[in-house]
């Protein structure tokens, strides 16, 4: 029996770290938990009472080998709402209840992720990388574009001038955008309403790069107060919501979408070492542009990894040291059908 003040089965099995669904002996769905509904996302709500065939699409292989229980292993499988995912799934008999089972999914994203270390690795590194590049070579570009100015004001070719200090300023933007890795200042927390937030991003995003195009709105009004940092969050916002308008550049259907979710039951880890937490709440920027080449997809978060022409690689890895600053993470996702563009911000609620 379980002492005073022990958490109840259900507290525990909301907050296991591995996704799980128990089946009863018809196969319909009777638990799923937090992370559960995370990978699938859905709640466990609607999933109750519908049978395993329903949520996933599941191989062939399953239903003939499932008689004492199977595993599956880095298998690719998609939801009846067309999420794909990649798991390792494990699937055991409940010896008490016949018929039973418990099914559980290791989702291999988040277990490469920490195979791999810490993403935070590849933003440390750049870190130290823009401190020594805007020692190096800030100081000698700002000497260089005065020699140019020099000379064009001295009457000598002023289109070179012109392109000398275009190039120079040019550099100089690229190192103020890696000096941003550089800022380990703690951020200043504190209880927000997000929605003034978006509302300010949206506006500031449709006024410049997103001008010509539509950003819908699917929020959830009850959502309650997140803990977060304002300015880093704003950063956050325009730097995804310019990512979606550069994605969808050019599309005569282009689409772009913030949408908002309580996700009850959540919990993370910011990063290794971190101890896990209650990360309900959840901000989507999606796009129906064509998505990350599938090469680079799985680093998409690591500096200078870019699949745009022009690209620095420099926007997403920003991001994610951002948002883990603020003890959240983000990830990115190809969904639905036909596929949309999801990168998916998760973070604490304020206390009460």
């Amino acid at each position: 029996m379980a002492g005073a003040g022990s958490p109840a089965f259900a507290d525990l099995f909301a907050a296991l770290p591995v996704a799980v669904l128990v089946l009863d002996a018809g196969d319909g769905v009777v638990f799923a938990n937090g992370a559960c509904e995370q990978l699938l996302n859905q709640s466990e709500r609607s999933m109750r009472g519908l049978g395993f065939h329903q949520i996933l699409d599941v191989p062939e292989e399953y239903a003939a080998r499932r008689d004492r229980g199977l595993a599956l292993f880095d298998t690719d499988l998609t939801t009846q709402r067309g999420h794909r995912i990649r798991v390792d799934l494990i699937e055991a008999m409940l010896g008490d209840h016949p018929g039973w089972r418990i099914v559980t999914l290791h989702d291999l994203a988040v277990a490469r992720r920490h195979s791999a270390g810490d993403r935070g690795a590849g933003a440390r590194a750049a870190v130290g990388a823009a401190a020594m590049l805007a020692h190096e070579i800030k100081n000698p570009l700002s000497g260089i574009r005065g020699a140019a100015q020099l000379l064009g004001s001295g009457g000598g070719d002023g289109e070179l001038t012109e392109l000398i200090t275009t190039e120079v300023d040019r550099i100089a933007a690229l190192i103020d955008r890696m000096q941003d890795f550089t800022d380990t200042r703690t951020p200043a927390l504190e209880s927000a309403n997000i929605y003034p937030l978006l509302a300010h991003a949206r506006r500031v995003a449709s006024a410049g790069f997103a001008r010509a195009l539509v950003i819908e709105e699917r929020f959830d009004p009850s959502l309650p107060p997140v803990m977060l940092d304002g300015d880093r969050f704003l950063q956050v916002m325009l730097n995804l919501l310019k990512n979606a308008a550069e994605a969808v550049a050019g599309q005569d259907d282009a689409r772009i979408v913030i949408a908002t979710a309580y996700r009850h039951g959540m919990s993370a880890s910011a990063g290794p070492g971190r101890p896990r937490q209650p990360l309900p709440i959840e901000i989507c920027v999606l796009d129906n542009g064509p998505g990350a080449p599938t090469d680079i997809a799985a680093h998409l978060f690591e500096p200078f990894v870019s699949g745009k022409p022009e690209g620095q690689g420099l926007g997403l890895p920003l991001v994610e040291k951002l948002v883990r600053d603020m003890g959240g993470i983000v990830g990115y996702a190809r969904e639905g059908e036909p596929e949309w563009t999801v990168l998916r911000l998760l973070l604490p609620r304020a206390p009460e």
